[in-house]
């Protein structure tokens, strides 16, 4: 990416300074880290009166995502010494998703944001990304009107919910399917090989969500850093579903909560029973780690798993609004029981 884009005024040598976007570099994590950090406290601060003392609750988003996908993080960096912007970037397979996209509050309404976007944009077509994705806030008509600038159309809200956990008598599992028992778990207990055996299975239940989805490397990079676990919804051999859970510390997990990235039960097999039963199992797994809460997220359109979670106790914390683009973009089945977060 050479596109460079002019800043308003000279610098104390007299010279105009040059804002170039670039991929991102190992040595800029801890930046990009500090630039979305100070970026979403001065929206947030913007909007809801006070300074939030984290942006994200504790949420890291940097250093695990640009493990995973290297090419598809950017920065926007002035007289290639400041970075004054950054924008974040994975293909789950034929499913792009787009950001945190942030610029320091000084270099805003210079076009640097639409250089970092056309940036991740181009890194989608090179993947062949049929669906891009992105989630904003439904009430910045700022944030609106950049991504449709790139032919983002906004949808359906996700709503970020959550519940604290009991620490009383345990939530008891659902009632057990007549045929055989349903079993929990964990990936990271798997032989190697069996691992690469489980990771095929998950791909064809995402793929029967939408086609090409693949969620492979988020399941490995939570495996590959101890970011927390991937459960795996058994029955007998067959895996059923399977949800990532993130943990607080280095993960997207806030402090003191577990939270489910991506959670997708198979379409062909789904019964009201198996959400629940992960629902019992990762309030489990939260009590085990000794956290408070537990953070479901869900796309309303999947209006059946959303109406389970508000029987489960589930209340909304906020919500954000999807965007979507691409020539499938309306692949939601609202019978479908998952749980995912596109932020």
């Amino acid at each position: 990416m050479r596109a460079t884009v002019d800043r308003a005024g000279l610098d104390p040598q007299g010279r105009l300074p040059k804002v170039q976007v670039r991929r991102v570099r190992k040595g800029d994590l801890g930046k990009v880290r500090d630039v979305l950090e100070q970026t979403f406290g001065d929206f947030l601060e913007r909007q809801l009166g006070t300074r939030p003392r984290q942006a994200f609750g504790g949420a890291q988003y940097v250093h695990h995502r640009w493990l995973m996908e290297p090419w598809g993080c950017f920065v926007a960096e002035e007289d290639g010494s400041k970075i004054v912007g950054a924008a974040l970037a994975a293909t789950l397979g034929s499913l792009g998703l787009l950001g945190p996209v942030a610029v320091l509050t000084n270099y805003q309404n210079q076009a640097i944001g639409q250089q970092l976007i056309r940036a991740a944009q181009e890194f989608f077509d090179e993947n062949k990304a049929t669906l891009h994705g992105v989630v904003t806030y439904p009430t910045s008509p700022k944030h609106l009107y950049l991504y449709h600038k790139f032919g983002y159309k906004p949808k359906h809200l996700t709503a970020i919910m959550s519940r604290a956990i009991d620490r009383g008598t345990p939530r008891p599992p659902a009632a057990k399917a007549a045929k055989a028992p349903l079993a929990m778990r964990r990936f990271s207990t798997l032989e190697e090989t069996k691992k690469k055996a489980a990771l095929a299975r998950m791909h064809r239940i995402t793929s029967a969500v939408y086609r090409g989805l693949d969620l492979a490397k988020e399941v490995e990079i939570v495996d590959g850093l101890a970011l927390g676990d991937t459960l795996l919804l058994e029955r007998g051999r067959e895996i059923l579903g399977f949800a990532i859970c993130h943990s607080p510390g280095v993960s997207e997990a806030p402090t003191g909560a577990l939270y489910v990235k991506f959670l997708a039960i198979d379409p062909a097999q789904k019964r009201p029973e198996q959400l629940l039963e992960f629902v019992a199992g990762v309030e489990a797994l939260g009590t085990e780690l000794g956290v408070q809460r537990v953070i479901l997220p869900v796309y309303s359109r999947y209006w059946a798993a959303y109406s389970m979670l508000v029987q489960c106790g589930y209340a909304i914390d906020f919500t954000m609004v999807r965007m979507q683009r691409g020539k499938q973009e309306d692949y939601e089945d609202p019978t479908h029981l998952v749980l995912d977060d596109w932020r």
